[in-house]
């Protein structure tokens, strides 16, 4: 298990500030109050007056008409002076750090004309560098216009350029760049008749002819971001699909722009936002760092113009027809000319001035309670553990305190345990004690959940155990000792050792070995085990080998167990070393009906975007180099997942509400198994590890190679749509007994292990990540090594596309037409040596 305890469950709180695109009067300590007293957290305020553009304008006026009267175009850019008192109202205050100030909007630094180009980014250059001499926290940056003309995104290197600029300028800035969720040409074009995009010349003069209409691209607005890399968020009117939304859910968003056309209106007249809408903000609120709400548009500060008049409080507490949600047909969304007029009638309408912010005040009060894992996570989403060392270290008390505040895993245990014991009295097998008792061991038993639960199924199935409870940690040792007197009444068998050193229950007398007897197919030399290929294929000598180093049976006085009980596995099953504890110990168990719980348990994998971690990661590298090649066990939240299966697409009765549950389904698929009891053959199949006795009476050595647990996968992943894969999730699936069974997985957690919290998932992290297009393929190349002193893991990934169909030379399938696989990029080979898991 690899988590950390959380604290107790608490609602999310919403950070609101308000923003007016046409703000006439600067934001005084005055009207910061009055926006305070209202309920609003925080106001925006642009770094530049009006009279700025003026003069910028006509500077551009001036040059153009140089330009007209000379005979060529060798004139010099226009270089803008410096700010003076009238081009901005911003100074140092004690208000400034609850201001988000915002740049010129009129500006274009992705413009093809030179001229427009210079002249935004001197523009967001003064900005920039007097908005960090007032000292301002955050500047906001309208996003780069996309469409010019037939082009497309031609200028974003300018745009990032300029973005990096601003940022070298203003070191202690946090800037974010506004983007909308999806890709809107029809928005791009400013609505100013002083936007500088207006005066941009065509292709450097020329008229470049009849322009066709740009086509939106869903992803383009992300593709834009991914090379910029700060970002705020716009919500459209409607939103995108699921996937697209999800994208954005995973990048590191500051702040979540909702303007005045976003919301509906209910039945009652009030705004509202749709369900989806409302889903959404709720899944961004429980970010481990939620962004901060901003209201664009939605009305002025009420009360600024008569101080004495007494303005309520938006506090949400909203009555049940104000706070309905709106339903189809009679709440259609306002478009951006009908709001002025709205909010002009909100006085006659309502009795609240801010009925927007009222509303996102109650629907910060209605936010869902969390889940049992999110209480349990709260705090540490997204945040980086390194794997335990169960074998070279001594847990604490408080980290053994975390894994049994599980209900869910000690209750399938429980169940699986009382089926194994059933299923042993029904079968009439012989047990391992001369009183017919069952003999259960607890392998690695910490502070003695399982025991308890294996004493309780004992009860529960009415089947007498003899319980044994093996563990190494002499601390937890001693409060094993004082469970047996306090609450176990001495019926369980204590030792103080590491598993793989145990020989076993002790017998008075001596308890006769039992025989071992094998089983193989007469016609062939093949037993079945649980390595990817399924069978092992032993050489002609097999036989011999199984007579130099036969299984091992317990030593005169010691017995063997019948149902071996273990918690040994991590978050990718295998990586905190159960495959090599439970092969140690596997000589004390029955070989002819022994159980193992768990019995089996499987490594799953699937490619995701993971910006936070990539950035977390890539700081930790400037003390850890290492860290790029750890394993990270991490309670996944702020990820996408880059390969899907298809959502059922929604019919024109789908409601729109139910449509939020529509999402994709991560594709995840299986590395590798491990089973037990391993087959002997499998465990003494390589004689040559093992050193000749140096004389005829010595014993021959039973330490096995551990060769046999190496594991090595290829999985492919199809990509429907474009991203950038920072790592990979890693998530296990384990059967306990048949029947009973737990997962990480999240396509089948659900129905498994419903709100089990033992286990975060593992993260394999990149050095560097690696872009796939649209319709492309992700295959994931991971090995498990061993060299017999530790486990290590080491990972790859390989982008393909699929080129147009090619014929093909020797005819085939689709009339000898084929597709042609082309490596896009690979990752490098990642090896986790240095951290591997010590054995």
């Amino acid at each position: 298990m690899d988590s950390i305890a959380s604290g107790d469950d608490f609602m999310p709180i919403f950070f609101v500030g308000q923003h007016e695109s046409q703000r006439s009067q600067p934001v005084s300590a005055s009207v910061l109050r009055q926006a305070q007293d209202c309920n609003y957290d925080m106001l925006t305020t642009p770094i530049t007056t009006p009279y700025f553009q003026t003069r910028v304008l006509a500077l551009l006026s001036s040059h153009s008409a140089q330009l007209k009267s000379s005979s060529g175009n060798n004139l010099l850019s226009p270089i803008i002076p410096p700010l003076g008192p009238l081009d901005t109202h911003l100074t140092p205050n004690e208000t400034i750090s609850q201001l988000l100030t915002v740049s010129s909007p009129w500006i274009d630094l992705c413009s093809p004309d030179p001229i427009i180009l210079h002249l935004s980014q001197q523009v967001l250059g003064l900005e920039i560098a007097y908005a960090a001499f007032c000292g301002v926290g955050n500047v906001i940056i309208a996003g780069p216009k996309l469409h010019h003309g037939t082009a497309h995104g031609d200028a974003l290197v300018q745009y990032a350029r300029a973005i990096q600029e601003a940022l070298s300028v203003g070191m202690n800035l946090q800037i974010e760049i506004l983007l909308p969720m999806i890709d809107q040409p029809e928005l791009e074009w400013d609505d100013s008749m002083w936007s500088l995009t207006r005066f941009a010349r065509k292709a450097n003069g020329k008229d470049t002819g009849k322009e066709k209409a740009p086509k939106p691209d869903m992803y383009g607005s992300w593709d834009a971001w991914n090379i910029i890399r700060t970002v705020s968020l716009s919500l459209p009117r409607h939103l995108p699909a699921l996937p697209i939304q999800s994208r954005w859910f995973c990048e590191p968003l500051r702040l979540l722009s909702i303007a005045s056309n976003t919301f509906l209106r209910n039945p009652k007249g009030y705004p509202v936002l749709s369900k989806p809408h409302q889903a959404l903000i709720a899944r961004y609120m429980r970010l481990r760092i939620p962004p901060w709400i901003l209201l664009c548009d939605v009305g002025p500060i009420p009360g600024l113009d008569n101080p004495d008049l007494v303005i309520p409080v938006a506090d949400g507490y909203l009555s049940p027809s104000a706070a309905a949600d709106a339903t189809a047909g009679n709440s259609p969304s306002p478009t951006p000319s009908e709001v002025p007029k709205q909010i002009k009638g909100q006085s006659k309408k309502f009795q609240d001035p801010t009925p927007h912010l009222s509303y996102i005040r109650n629907l910060q009060r209605r936010q869902p309670s969390r889940t049992i894992i999110e209480r349990f996570g709260a705090g540490f989403q997204d945040y980086l553990q390194s794997p335990l060392q169960p074998l070279t270290d001594n847990l604490e008390s408080n980290v053994y305190e975390v894994f049994e505040k599980d209900p869910v895993k000690y209750d399938w245990y429980e169940r699986a345990i009382a089926c194994a014991l059933r299923d042993w009295i029904e079968q009439g097998y012989p047990t391992s004690n001369p009183d017919g008792k069952v003999v259960v061991a607890v392998v690695g038993a910490g502070r003695g959940p399982l025991v308890t639960r294996a004493l309780q199924a004992s009860q529960s199935v009415n089947v007498e155990v003899e319980v044994w409870a093996v563990e190494k940690n002499p601390n937890a040792y001693i409060l094993l000792q004082r469970h047996n007197d306090e609450e176990w009444h001495g019926q369980v068998n204590i030792i103080k050792s590491d598993m793989r050193s145990w020989k076993g229950p002790w017998r008075e007398g001596g308890y006769p070995a039992q025989a071992t007897t094998y089983s193989r197919d007469p016609t062939s030399s093949t037993f079945t085990s649980d390595t990817h290929s399924s069978v092992l294929n032993l050489p002609n000598e097999s036989e011999s080998i199984l007579q130099l180093n036969p299984p091992p049976n317990p030593e005169p006085g010691h017995g063997y167990v019948d149902i071996l009980i273990s918690e040994l596995l991590g978050s990718f099953g295998d990586n905190e070393l159960s495959p090599e504890c439970l092969d140690g110990v596997q000589h004390v168990l029955n070989p002819t009906h022994g159980i193992s719980i768990p019995s089996s348990y499987s490594a799953h994998l699937t490619p995701i975007a993971a910006p936070k971690l990539h950035a977390d990661i890539a700081a930790r590298t400037l003390t850890d180099a290492s860290a790029p090649e750890t394993p990270w066990v991490v309670m996944l939240h702020a990820i996408d997942y880059l390969s899907t299966t298809s959502p059922v697409p929604p019919t024109a009765s789908t409601p729109q509400s139910s449509q939020s549950a529509l999402a994709a389904t991560p594709n995840v698929l299986i590395a590798w198994t491990f089973t037990h009891p391993r087959p002997p053959p499998i465990l003494y199949q390589n004689p040559t590890q093992y050193p000749k006795p140096s004389h005829p009476s010595d014993p021959t050595p039973t330490t096995p190679s551990n060769a046999h647990n190496a594991r090595y996968a290829r999985l492919s992943f199809r990509c429907r749509e474009r991203g950038v894969c920072h790592g990979l999730a890693g998530y296990f699936e384990t059967e306990l007994y048949p029947g009973v069974e737990l997962s990480t997985n999240p396509v089948t957690m659900e129905a498994k292990s419903r709100d089990m919290i033992s286990w975060f998932p593992i993260y394999f992290p990149l050095k560097t990540p690696l872009y796939h297009p649209d319709n492309s393929l992700l295959e994931i190349s991971i090995w498990r090594q061993t060299d017999d002193r530790k486990v290590w893991y080491e990972w790859m990934v390989e982008a393909f596309v699929f080129t147009s169909p090619l014929l093909g030379g020797g005819g085939g399938v689709d009339g000898g037409w084929e597709k042609k696989r082309v490596r896009l990029g690979v990752s490098e080979l990642h090896s986790s040596r240095k951290a591997g898991c010590l054995m």
